[in-house]
Parts: C-alpha cells; structure tokens; sequence
C-alpha cells in the first residue's frame, strides 16, 4: 500500500509543478522526508499524509483507491481492508462519501499485544466501541481498561494512544473527527 501512495503522492506533485522544496515549506516535513515517501522507503505518520494532502489541496482519500457511495449505504461486500505502514491494525472504512462529511467511522482490528501507535496528539475527538477484545487506551497519561461492550470518547487534543493487552485479536469500532481518509 505505500508504494500506492508514494507513487500517487509525486503524480499530485508533479500535476502542481511543485518541487519537494515547496511541498517541504507547505509541511513542514523536510525534503529527504519527502524524497524518502515518494521512493516508498519510509513509513508515513497519518498526520504526516494529512499535512500533504492539505499542502497539495487533495482530499487524503486521493492516496487510497475510493469507492465513492453515490447512495450514502455501504453494504457488507463493499467494505475493503487496508493496512498503514507502521500501524499494528486493520482497518475498514464504514462510510459513504458526501460533501461536508465530519466525521470518520471505521472498523479497527488491533493484532493481539500490538499497540495501535505511539503517543499522538491533534485536533478533534476520538469514540470507541469494543466490539471483540479488550483495549488499554491512554489519555492524558491515564490508563482505562475497555472490555467489550464498553466505550470511551475524548478530545483528540489530549495525549493517547491504545494497545491490545490480550492475546486475542481486539475488533473496535471507531468514529473520529476530522475526516482523514
């Protein structure tokens, strides 16, 4: 999948007429970052592609193959599974695609004794519901066990990330703002 985006990353680019020099001032991101993406030789933070697509004006969903939901269902067969280099978790986008869409539901298959990530901190707010499994989220350096049919919800602002401490695979649904994919 990150040879995908690498290579979707540098056609968006180059269609601008822009440098990596550019699209490293429009980030933030340095330019042997951004060299190391666009070759597929470097694992890409989802806040890092965020930070492109908002520097070349593209919606993140330009780097993943889309299916655009004219009908706003999606049904069961449709659903198709990816994977983000350096995240330990599968995931399912749950929904359709419309103008002026906030929020950002999914299905999280989280591998059993993986943590999703490190510590991440932006902006909007997280839900999650444990479907199968147990989650360990951390927030603002406190800890909460989530069995299933808990939930938890908080500010994304806040410090946290979240691990699977059994030896099962961990099935969350997951709605987060903003949109990301």
């Amino acid at each position: 999948m990150i040879k995908e985006i690498s290579s979707k990353i540098r056609t968006i680019r180059h269609q601008q007429n822009l440098t990596l020099k550019d699209l490293s001032e429009k980030t933030g991101l340095s330019v042997s970052f951004l060299s190391q993406v666009e070759r597929g030789t470097s694992m890409l933070a989802i806040t890092s592609l965020k930070k492109i697509a908002d520097a070349l004006n593209v919606p993140i969903t330009s780097f993943f193959d889309s299916h655009v939901n004219q009908n706003f269902i999606v049904k069961a067969e449709e659903h198709k599974p990816f994977r983000i280099e350096g995240y330990n978790a599968q995931y399912t986008r749950l929904s359709g695609e419309f103008s002026g869409r906030l929020m950002e539901p999914m299905l999280v298959i989280l591998e059993p004794g993986k943590t999703h990530h490190s510590t991440l901190s932006h902006p909007g707010e997280e839900f999650y519901y444990v479907l199968e499994g147990a989650v360990v989220f951390n927030v603002d350096g406190q800890e909460s066990l989530v069995n299933k049919g808990d939930s938890i919800h908080f500010p994304s602002e806040l410090p946290h990330y979240w691990r699977n401490p059994t030896d099962e695979e961990a099935v969350v649904l997951c709605v987060v703002t903003p949109v990301i994919f």
